[in-house]
């Protein structure tokens, strides 16, 4: 994972603003990895990210459904920055693209507000999160 080290963040002396900026990238590529890794594919934690998708495929549009669930639940398995997960599909025009927002709370009591992710899911399976 790219990004600011543990040890480099401590000795930082920036604002709070740019600590939260810090978290919320931190969060967004582990979500990229968290949503981008199947089932089973670690090999120190197996239940480590979603179903296959293409193993749905055939099940579409029920699937999105399942997806939502599947996406919520592991998020809220292997983030713990967050709480009060909740995903929504987005419509697109190209059927072949899956959309959904994931709203979430900030695990830290001292963070306001609700962070919302976006993420986008391409035919080959790769989901990009912003």
């Amino acid at each position: 994972m790219a990004g600011r080290g543990l040890l480099s963040r401590i000795e930082s002396e920036e604002g709070t603003s740019s600590r939260s900026q810090d978290a919320s990238a931190s969060i967004v590529e582990h979500l990229r990895v968290l949503l981008n890794t199947r089932k089973g594919d670690s090999a120190t934690v197996p239940g480590f990210g979603v179903v296959d998708f293409t193993d749905l495929v055939h099940t579409f549009p029920s699937a999105i459904q399942t997806l939502q669930a599947a996406i919520r639940a592991t998020v809220l398995e292997y983030e713990p920055r967050l709480r009060n997960v909740s995903v929504r599909h987005v419509p697109d025009e190209d059927p072949l693209v899956l959309r959904f927002e994931i709203s979430a709370q900030p695990a830290d009591r001292s963070a306001r507000g609700v962070l919302r992710f976006r993420t986008q899911m391409s035919p080959g399976g790769k989901v990009e999160v912003w």
